[in-house]
């Protein structure tokens, strides 16, 4: 018999080490890799935004590149204002303006595009994009964006509406509450601005509410039948937010993070809590080393748990193979994520959902 047959053809041989190896490999991958979650192409994002998905899927079945999809079905949400967390007329600031918040990222060139706190274009991220492929930097934000948008050929509009005015009439009317300050006076849990900073600091962490309205974001992943994988998220931010603030959404390793050689992993939740872990580029890497998308993605909810137990965040994530998972962090008020996913086995968006632990 010779071992190094790895068919094992020799009618006489009763053990085949060739056979038996193959069959360890093929168990192996099987256990660590259940074949349900084994299609490409595919198209996964954050919350229950299925025509998003679809828009995507659409894109890349008719040969789109993972760009064009990633692009298209955040685009998608944009246009939809998807529970009111993306694009205009969401989420008004102290001062009632509505800002935007983007990134996309090639997992091919680990190239990136981002812009924050962007004003009066409502398409954050074809913006983003631009950012991309028409300079050599990552990240533009506030007005200079906003102007740089203009000159790339975006319309430039009023992303205010009825709906967000109303919201921020409430607000005020509401001793301005909640807000994001502390450390001021006068009393930010009683009063509204504006504030001035008190001459002792304490070391205080404000009440953690699971309001999945106030600051979630459409994070998306899309990967092509040869494993380019692209991520990318738009979202309007914090609801009350300091003018100005910036979150997850459009860093990075935060609010997503793509790499053709792995995969790809994408966020969403208190962006000014999880931004401080790089979740995405965790999970990211985490898989790197072997780790399936499920447990990838509840690792990176667990580096986050040990400094905030309370905190309210998701994540997805997904590998060149195919396979993908999701995890989130329970706390009153959000106990499981849901999740869409489209690929070759349903060739329509599905609703997906995990439990939180």
């Amino acid at each position: 018999m010779n071992i190094g047959n790895i068919g094992c053809s020799d009618a006489r041989a009763t053990v085949c080490p060739g056979k038996i190896l193959t069959s360890l490999l093929v168990c192996t991958s099987t256990l660590l890799f259940p074949s349900v979650h084994t299609s490409l192409p595919l198209i996964i994002n954050t919350w229950p935004f299925k025509d998003a998905t679809a828009s995507a899927w659409r894109t890349l079945q008719s040969g789109g590149s993972v760009l064009d999809a990633v692009e298209q079905g955040c685009a998608r949400c944009e246009v939809e204002q998807c529970d009111g967390s993306v694009g205009y007329g969401g989420s008004p600031d102290e001062s009632g303006e509505t800002t935007l918040d983007a990134m996309i990222m090639n997992g091919d060139t680990m190239e990136v595009g981002s812009v924050a706190n962007l004003r009066r274009i409502k398409n954050a991220i074809g913006v983003a994009r631009a950012v991309m492929e028409r300079t050599e930097h990552t990240l533009l934000v506030g007005e200079s964006a906003s102007v740089f948008a203009e000159n790339m050929g975006f319309t430039a509009e009023d992303l205010a509406t009825n709906k967000s005015m109303s919201m921020f009439s409430r607000w005020l009317s509401g001793n301005c509450q909640p807000n994001y300050r502390k450390n001021v006076f006068p009393d930010p849990s009683k009063s509204c601005g504006p504030y001035k900073p008190k001459a002792i600091l304490k070391e205080t962490r404000r009440a953690q509410h699971a309001d999945i309205h106030s600051h979630d974001t459409i994070g998306m992943l899309a990967l092509d039948q040869n494993g380019h994988v692209a991520a990318g998220t738009s979202t309007n931010g914090m609801t009350h937010k300091v003018p100005g603030r910036v979150g997850d959404s459009p860093i990075a390793g935060a609010g997503a993070y793509a790499d053709s050689s792995v995969g790809g992993a994408a966020a969403t939740g208190d962006g000014d809590i999880m931004m401080r872990f790089l979740p995405s580029y965790l999970a990211v890497e985490l898989m790197r080393t072997g780790t399936d998308p499920s447990t990838a993605c509840k690792m990176a909810i667990s580096r986050i748990k040990r400094h905030y137990s309370e905190f309210f965040g998701a994540i997805i994530c997904a590998n060149t193979t195919g396979h993908y998972g999701a995890a989130c962090n329970k706390v009153p008020g959000f106990s499981q994520f849901h999740y869409m996913v489209s690929n070759s086995e349903s060739d329509a968006p599905v609703l997906k959902s995990v439990d939180c632990f």
